[in-house]
Formats: C-alpha cells, sequence, structure tokens
C-alpha cells in the first residue's frame, strides 16, 4: 500500500534570509545525514537515502509547476492564460499571502510560456530610461536570461524566446533567447517610484507584448485572465501545497513535469539514480514494481528531506560584522540541488547578483532578535548610502515573511522616497511600531508590535556590493544612539 505520510508544514517556519551557498549545503546536507536510520538493511537505507536526494532535486520543479497551475487553473478564481501578460496594477499589501517576501519597488508584469510549439516574442517599448528587468526562468528555477536596462538599454526592443530544440527562422531585429525547457516563467519588473507613478508604469506595461511566432505580426488581445472554476488547494499557497503532498503525489508531479521539461546535461547521473527508485520522466510513479517496503523507505526518504527543507531558517549562516547575510548570488545553481531547493521554497524567482543583492538581517547590533517592543536607527553616513546603479530599499517582514500592517500602509523605504538627511549629509532610519514623531516621519518605516525581519535590496548593485566590499550598517537600539 502506498504510504500517505504528509510532509511537515513548512508555511510555518522562519523564512530563509539569505543564502551563502556553500555552507547553505553543508547544514542542509547534515540534517538530511542525522535523520537516516543506520541499525537498517543496506539496501532500504539506500534507498532511502536516493528519496532524500530525489526530494531535494525535483522540489524547484514541482514548487514551479504547482505554483504555475495555481494561476493558470483558476487560483482565485481566474485563470491567467499561458503566453499572455498579467500585469499587477499596485504594490502588495499586509494582505497578500501568494508569494513569500514581495517587493514594493517593482510592479510585476507575469506570464507562463508554453514553448513546446514555437517560440513566443516578447515586445518592450521604449521606456524613457525608466529601469525594467524581464527575468526568464525555466522550469528548475535556473535564471535563463536577464533582459532589461542593465543588459538592452531602454529602446524599443524584440526578442524571441525559443524552447529546447527549436530551429526556424525569426523575424528581423529580433534577439533569440533559447529555454531548455518548454515549460517558463517570464517575470518582469519596472521600477515603481511610490502610488503617484502608477499610471507612468501602466503605460509602460500596455507595451510589454507576448505574441506566439505563428500569430507575428499581429497583436495579441490585451486580457491576460479568464474566469474559472478554483482548483482545490487554490486558496493555500504553492509551498504549503507541496508540503501536504504525500510521496507518491510529490514524485508523480515530478514525473509529469519532466516530460516536457528536460533535466539539464550536467543531471544525467541524478538521474539514473531516480529511475532506481522508480521516478521515470512520463510515467506513472512507481514505474516499476516496489515492495511496501520498498515504498515505506521512499516515504521516510522525503519526508527526512522535507522536515530538513522546513527546518532550515539560515540562521547559522555567516553574516558580516554589522549583523547581515553576506552577498551571494541566486538563479544559477549547476548541480548544487541542496542551494537550489532551499532558494526555490524561500526566494523563490531572486534575481542573480548582477540584476540584485538581497541582504537580509535578523538581529540588532546587540545580537538581539527584532521586536516592536523596541525602536532601532540605521545609520548611514554622509556618502555611504547602498551604491547600487539603479535603485535601492530597505523592507521589513514579519516573522512569517510577508507585510506587517501599520497605519501608514508603507512596507519599504529607500532611495526613491523623500528621506530627509541630517544636518551633515548623513541619513538615519527610524524602525519602530510607533511614528517616531512628525518631524522624522519621512524617514520611518513602521515595524509590527511582534518580531520581524529585514531585508535590503539593492537593483544593479555595483561590485562592491557584490563582492562584499560595501556592508550595511547595523540596526542600533535607539537607547544605545543618545549619545552618537
Amino acid at each position: 500500500m502506498t504510504p500517505t505520510r504528509k510532509y511537515p508544514s513548512i508555511h510555518r517556519s522562519r523564512a530563509l534570509q539569505c543564502l551563502f551557498p556553500l555552507c547553505l549545503a553543508i547544514l542542509f546536507a547534515a540534517s538530511l545525514s542525522a535523520q537516516n536510520k543506520p541499525a537498517e538493511a543496506a539496501s532500504t537505507a539506500e534507498i532511502r537515502q536516493i528519496a532524500q536526494k530525489a526530494y531535494v532535486f525535483a522540489y524547484p520543479m514541482v514548487v514551479m509547476d504547482v505554483t504555475r497551475r495555481a494561476t493558470t487553473q483558476g487560483g482565485g478564481g481566474y485563470r491567467q492564460l499561458a503566453n499572455r501578460f498579467a500585469h499587477a496594477q499596485y504594490f502588495p499589501d499586509d494582505r497578500f499571502r501568494q508569494v513569500i517576501r514581495p517587493n514594493a519597488d517593482t510592479l510585476y508584469s507575469v506570464s507562463w510560456l508554453d514553448l513546446s510549439k514555437e517560440p513566443v516574442l516578447l515586445h518592450v517599448p521604449d521606456t524613457k530610461g525608466r529601469y525594467y528587468l524581464f527575468q526568464l526562468l525555466d522550469a528548475w528555477t535556473e535564471t535563463v536570461a536577464s533582459l532589461g536596462k542593465r543588459t538592452n538599454g531602454t529602446a524599443e526592443a524584440w526578442f524571441a524566446i525559443a524552447g529546447p530544440g527549436w530551429k526556424g527562422t525569426l523575424p528581423p531585429g529580433a534577439v533569440r533567447v533559447d529555454c531548455p525547457t518548454n515549460s517558463a516563467w517570464l517575470l518582469g519588473r519596472t521600477q515603481t517610484n511610490s502610488a503617484a507613478d502608477y499610471d507612468f508604469v501602466h503605460n509602460i506595461q500596455r507595451g510589454y507584448k507576448l505574441t506566439p511566432l505563428s500569430s507575428y505580426p499581429a497583436e495579441p488581445p490585451a486580457a491576460g485572465y479568464d474566469p474559472a472554476q478554483p482548483p482545490q488547494r487554490a486558496n493555500i499557497a504553492p509551498p504549503a501545497q507541496v508540503a501536504q503532498m504525500s510521496a507518491t503525489e510529490f514524485f508523480q508531479t515530478f514525473a509529469t513535469a519532466l516530460a516536457a521539461n528536460p533535466a539539464h546535461a550536467d543531471d544525467a547521473p541524478m538521474m539514473a539514480q531516480l529511475a532506481r527508485i522508480g521516478i521515470v520522466a512520463g510515467k506513472s510513479f512507481p514505474a516499476q514494481p516496489l515492495s511496501d517496503v520498498e515504498l515505506k523507505a521512499i516515504d521516510e526518504g522525503a519526508h527526512d528531506a522535507a522536515a530538513a527543507l522546513a527546518a532550515f531558517d539560515g540562521s547559522n549562516l555567516p553574516k558580516g560584522k554589522t549583523g547581515w547575510t553576506l552577498p551571494t548570488s541566486y538563479g544559477r545553481y549547476g548541480t548544487n540541488y541542496q542551494v537550489r531547493s532551499i532558494v526555490a521554497r524561500y526566494f523563490f524567482g531572486a534575481l542573480p547578483a548582477e540584476d540584485a543583492v538581497y541582504l537580509s538581517c535578523m538581529r540588532d547590533s546587540s545580537g538581539q532578535p527584532f521586536t516592536g517592543a523596541q525602536r532601532y536607527v540605521i545609520h548611514f553616513d554622509k556618502g555611504a548610502t547602498p551604491p547600487v546603479k539603479a535603485f535601492w530599499s530597505l523592507t521589513l517582514y514579519d516573522d512569517q515573511g510577508y507585510f506587517a500592517a501599520n497605519s501608514i500602509k508603507r512596507f519599504a523605504i529607500g532611495d526613491r522616497d523623500q528621506l530627509k538627511l541630517n544636518a551633515d549629509g548623513s541619513l538615519d532610519l527610524y524602525l519602530q511600531h510607533d511614528s517616531p514623531g512628525a518631524d522624522k516621519e519621512s524617514n520611518w518605516l513602521p515595524a509590527p508590535s511582534a518580531s520581524f525581519n529585514l531585508v535590503l535590496r539593492m537593483y544593479w548593485p555595483e561590485d562592491a556590493v557584490i563582492k562584499g566590499a560595501w556592508i550595511p550598517p547595523a540596526a542600533v537600539p535607539a537607547n544605545a544612539t543618545a549619545g552618537r
């Protein structure tokens, strides 16, 4: 009989703050090894270990597939059509729960691409110098391309996104972008400076077009949504949906997705191991008969891997002297499957370092966790704010990784806000639950009454940020700044 154990809830675990790849892989692997049961027969232990590795390897594709189905099959009562854009019109607020660690810096333009039949052409209008970025992620959550101001400028442009092995002729002037999987996620970001900037950004979004090659140059319909009957689990966040899956459901979802989305060339050794426990692209899981004992070992191995993923909070990862995590790069993982799975769970859709660096902080200058019962100040000396070619923001999240409700509905603060400098040109940011007073409110990032954490986003960062030569200052309890 196929086991039906559900994995432990990962929605409750504290969201991973930032990643240092080598240590992350070591710590994650150690947490898996600690859950092995060496007293059992070698063959059963080997099956369990393969299942652990299989879960880690498959997790990004499964969470990507579940996220895709949540939107294209009617999540929230509407179905997002494939190869059509859905444009965010407003920033998310404290009620938003569909993506962990959302930003309040850009308005998204999102599409799930089906490249199985032909390429899809992306048109970008002249953005008049405004920063934009289209991140193309394959079905494994690998960043295939970054198209935008940094790489292509801001003039009008056409890009042709082609699936694996496609051959043919593209329109003149279209820049070809090859994707190794037939399913892909196109995640567009357009710099949005405030609610007052919405109209300008909406006009740019209207110029973003997706057209199948066979329809070019005809303009596609503008609508990106159709009414739909919400599917089962529609109101459950994708990571939580994956956590509710049994081993059979998880590996069946993976095998089905794998049929249209081949593994990368370097994954051949892992694919051979997966076949040993009945995971084969396009076939029902298990692809060969397995005994109840073997199925139980697979279930236990998958459960152990899920538990390790749920328990990982990044608290032991290396940090700089000011308490912020060290910079790292997301989006391209090679065979570092542990890092890839954790990023897919906790920082889904994170950009590579050349496009953005994310630094996180969970504790103040004294080493204590952040709490709304305290008041904090982050002080930047004159000329020492984050060095970027685009823009930066400091975002505050509750301990689940979502925006915290506050009276002024401010969830992030940065260089596009009307910040008030000190007389010497330095900058103070105030992090606290209550207003710091009318004269300081322009620099106030409201905190919840409970615990919270911070993320500093730096878009198109200078090399000093990427290499760790520049580090952000510590958040100092207000009573410790009195003598400064």
